[in-house]
């Protein structure tokens, strides 16, 4: 009798070390994907029996109950993580088990550059492989009704920055967030404004910063040239900047703004019209912000480009003039 229970306690604990073992060969042997690569996708709120479902139907494993039987045995069950994943050819179910576990999802990312039009954010979103397109055939205004804005105008509205995301997001879903972002920042900067700004509301102040944002790339620049807009403003002159105009023509800009452009007049033309444009002329960064909030306590009304990146500042007209002829004319 003790010889027959020792026979099968033996048994059993050979038993046990093959399967363990069969177990331990399944978790580190590569998988052997075809082709080289493969994106698999975990939907959100799946469990440790669901995600292996999704990875037999996606054709990673041949069968679920592998899979799920390491999982629990190394108490990784709870930790899983729904996204997008690319596996390599060679990836073993343990690797698998831990790019589900640190939820190592393929992510994709794009940026949004400060002084670009909402055009060029459409095109970039257009042109990324890693979103999903749902609004190709959307109006600017009904993206704008999908956000739930109350503007009908896109311009200027989307906070410019780089966000990264998991693939499949959808294009109306980063743009959400682009546009909460810019939101909540705006609404921080024009809680903590300069008193006796010429502004109606922060809406006036973002399209300020949006021409802040086009006339200059040198952030040091960026008060002085929104004090000068500003000492315009209050001494009601017209704002004359070009990138106003240049925007105001759209697709007819050929790169070079003539003074038959300067004349012609659009809703955008600060040479004919007085006042701010209607809306933004592009996505200003948190800089340009904080400058037409924050301008430099000045008394220029000019500025000219020096050739170099950076401007002549001048007081009254003559000055000004002097220095077109110094930096502009004898180039």
């Amino acid at each position: 009798m003790v010889k027959r229970i020792k026979n099968w306690l033996l048994i059993c604990l050979i038993a046990a070390v093959l399967m363990v073992g069969w177990l331990v060969y399944y978790a580190i042997a590569p998988l052997k994907l075809q082709p080289s690569s493969q994106e698999v996708v975990i939907a959100p709120n799946s469990g440790l029996r669901s995600i292996a479902n999704q990875l037999v139907a996606q054709g990673v494993l041949r069968e679920p109950w592998r899979f799920v039987l390491i999982a629990k045995l190394l108490n990784k069950e709870q930790y899983l993580q729904a996204g997008s994943y690319t596996l390599n050819k060679n990836i073993s179910p343990y690797q698998l088990l831990l790019s589900l576990n640190y939820g190592k999802a393929t992510q994709g990312s794009v940026t949004f550059i400060e002084g670009r039009t909402f055009a060029q954010m459409r095109e970039k979103l257009a042109n990324n492989d890693a979103v999903k397109q749902t609004i190709t055939s959307l109006s600017d205004r009904e993206i704008m009704q999908l956000l739930g804005s109350t503007y009908n105008a896109p311009e200027g509205l989307f906070f410019p920055d780089t966000f990264y995301f998991n693939r499949h997001t959808t294009d109306i879903a980063l743009l959400k967030i682009s546009y909460d972002a810019m939101q909540a920042k705006l609404d921080k900067a024009w809680q903590n404004r300069e008193e006796n700004l010429p502004y109606k509301n922060s809406y006036e102040a973002l399209i300020m910063a949006s021409i802040v944002e086009k006339e200059t790339g040198k952030a040091s620049e960026r008060p002085m040239i929104a004090g000068v807009f500003i000492n315009r403003m209050r001494f009601g002159m017209r704002l004359q900047t070009d990138p106003t105009v240049i925007y105001g023509m759209g697709l007819q800009f050929n790169g070079n703004i003539r003074k038959k452009d300067l004349l012609t007049d659009t809703p955008y033309n600060t040479y004919t019209r007085g006042g701010l444009p209607p809306t933004p002329i592009a996505m200003p960064g948190i800089a340009a912000i904080e400058a037409a909030l924050h301008p430099a306590k000045t008394k220029a009304l000019y500025f000219v480009g020096k050739g170099d990146g950076s401007h002549a500042f001048s007081n009254d007209l003559n000055e000004h003039n002097r220095a077109v002829v110094r930096y502009q004319l004898k180039k």
